[in-house]
C-alpha cells in the first residue's frame, strides 16, 4: 500500500519509483491495457449515448459529434504538448526545498524520447501515456453536458482546445505530475481525479451553463430526455468503464487495484438507491433518470478516494452523494435559474468536490480506510484547500475563455438554429428517419 506521501505525489498511484531498476511486469501491463480500453470506452460510446439519450431528438447527432470530436481534438493535443507539460517530471528525483511547479516542461514534446522499452513505473511508457490521454478525453467531453444543445460546433473545439490546456493541464501536473507538484507537495489525496477530472469539469460546466446562456424557452417550455433507453443503456457504459478508470489507476494488478474495484462498485450503488429513495417519497414514484442520475453521482464522488477508503466509506460516500447530487441537480439548479442541461454541474462538480473532501477522513484506518495514522484535520485542510484552488482556477479561466470566444467566433447557435436543431443546422444530418 502507498504511504500519504506517495499517494499525494503520484496521484493516480503511479509514476516516481523508490526502485532504481524497475522492471517491466505483464500482470500489471495487461492490466493497464484493459482499463485503457474501459476508460476510453466510457466517452464513447458511454457518454456519448449517456448525453445522447437527455437531449431532444434534434441535438442527439450534436452531442455524439461533441464526444468523438473531442477525443480526437484531445488526442492530437496530447501528443503534442499535453504528455510533455502534464508528465514531463514524472520519476525525477527533485529536492524537498525546491521550488513547488503549477506546469511541466517541454521535454517530451510529441512524445520525444518515448520508446517501446522506456517505462513508467512497471509498465511501458506508451501505455501510461495512452491510460493518461483517456482522462484527458473525458474531462472536457463532461462539460458538454452544461451548454448541451445551444452551443456552436467551432466554439465548442477552440473552448475545448483553450480548456484542456489551460486548464486541464496544470491542475493535472501539481497532483499527478510528480513530487514537485504543487498540490502533491501537500500530500492531496486525488487517487482518480476527484480534483484532476470532476471539481474541474463540473464547476467549468456550471460557468458554461451561465455564461452561455439558457435554451429558448427554459424553464418554461418542457425539454425531457428523447431516448431514456440510450441514457440508461449509456449508464451501464460508463458504470462498467469506471472499473477501468479508478481500478486502473493503480497501474498495478494488486490489492489497491481490487480495493478501489470493490468500492466503485459499492458507492454508485448505494447512491442510486438513495436518489431513488428521496425521490420516491418526495414525488410518489421512483424514476428511471433519477436513478442512473444517482449512479453516477456515486461514481463521482468515489473518484477521489478510491485508492484509499474501504467499503464502509464507500457505502458512507454514496448515500452522501446520492443526496448532494440529488439538491444540487435539481433544488440548487432551479434556485440559481442556470441551464445546466445535463446536469454536469449538480453530479460532477457537486460529487467531485464531496468526494474530495470525505476522503480526508473516510481513508483513515480508524474509518476503514487504507491510511495508517492520517492526521484527519490536517488532511480535510489540504482537501479544501486544494479543491478550493482548483476551483477558483476552473472558473476564473473558464471565464475568460468562454468570453473570448464569444466576442470572437460567437458561442451560440442562433435562435432559429437552436430552435431547428443543432442536427440539421449544424451538420446538415438528422439522428432519425421518420
Amino acid at each position: 500500500m502507498l504511504n500519504c506521501a506517495e499517494l499525494g505525489a503520484l496521484g493516480a498511484a503511479m509514476g516516481e519509483s523508490n526502485v532504481p531498476d524497475t522492471q517491466l511486469n505483464a500482470a500489471d501491463t495487461a492490466w493497464l491495457l484493459t482499463a485503457t480500453a474501459l476508460v476510453l470506452f466510457m466517452t464513447i460510446p458511454g457518454l456519448s449515448i449517456f448525453y445522447g439519450g437527455l437531449v431532444r431528438a434534434k441535438n442527439v447527432l450534436s452531442v455524439l459529434m461533441q464526444c468523438l470530436a473531442i477525443t480526437a481534438l484531445v488526442t492530437v493535443l496530447w501528443v503534442a504538448y499535453g504528455y510533455s507539460l502534464a508528465f514531463d517530471q514524472l520519476g525525477v528525483r527533485v529536492d524537498a526545498n525546491a521550488p513547488a511547479t503549477f506546469i511541466g516542461g517541454i521535454s517530451k514534446l510529441f512524445l520525444r524520447g518515448v520508446s517501446s522499452h522506456s517505462l513508467v513505473g512497471t509498465v511501458p511508457e506508451s501505455v501510461y501515456i495512452t491510460f493518461q490521454m483517456t482522462f484527458a478525453i473525458i474531462t472536457p467531453a463532461l462539460i458538454a453536458g452544461a451548454f448541451a444543445e445551444r452551443m456552436k460546433f467551432s466554439a465548442m473545439l477552440w473552448f475545448s482546445a483553450l480548456w484542456f490546456t489551460l486548464v486541464y493541464l496544470p491542475i493535472c501536473h501539481m497532483v499527478w505530475g510528480g513530487s514537485s507538484g504543487f498540490m502533491a507537495r501537500m500530500e492531496v489525496f486525488d487517487f482518480a481525479g476527484g480534483i484532476v477530472v470532476h471539481i474541474t469539469a463540473g464547476f467549468s460546466a456550471l460557468v458554461a451553463a451561465l455564461v452561455v446562456g439558457n435554451r429558448h424557452g427554459y424553464p418554461h417550455t418542457p425539454m425531457p430526455p428523447h431516448s431514456l433507453t440510450l441514457t440508461v443503456i449509456g449508464t451501464g457504459m460508463l458504470w462498467v468503464g469506471w472499473f477501468g478508470f479508478n481500478a486502473g489507476s493503480a497501474v498495478a494488478a494488486n490489492g489497491q487495484a481490487g480495493m478501489a474495484m470493490l468500492v466503485t462498485q459499492i458507492s454508485p450503488a448505494v447512491a442510486a438507491l438513495t436518489w431513488m429513495s428521496i425521490e420516491w417519497a418526495r414525488f410518489g414514484k421512483p424514476s428511471v433518470l433519477g436513478f442512473a442520475t444517482g449512479a453516477i453521482a456515486g461514481l463521482a464522488a468515489v473518484t477521489p478516494g478510491a485508492g484509499t477508503v474501504g467499503p464502509a466509506g464507500a457505502l458512507a460516500i454514496g448515500i452522501a452523494a446520492g443526496t448532494a447530487c440529488f439538491f444540487g441537480a435539481t433544488t440548487l439548479k432551479r434556485w440559481g435559474g442556470y441551464d445546466d442541461s445535463l446536469d454536469a454541474f449538480g453530479v460532477h462538480g457537486v460529487g467531485g468536490l464531496l468526494g474530495t473532501i470525505l476522503v480526508g477522513i473516510f481513508a483513515a484506518e480508524r474509518f476503514g480506510g487504507q491510511v495508517k495514522d492520517l492526521d484527519i484535520t490536517r488532511q480535510l485542510g489540504v482537501q479544501a484547500l486544494c479543491a478550493a484552488i482548483t476551483v477558483v482556477w476552473s472558473v476564473a479561466v473558464t471565464f475568460v475563455l468562454l468570453k473570448g470566444i464569444d466576442r470572437s467566433i460567437g458561442l451560440r447557435a442562433d435562435e432559429q438554429e437552436e430552435r431547428s436543431g443543432l442536427d440539421l443546422s449544424l451538420h446538415n444530418e438528422t439522428g432519425y428517419n421518420y
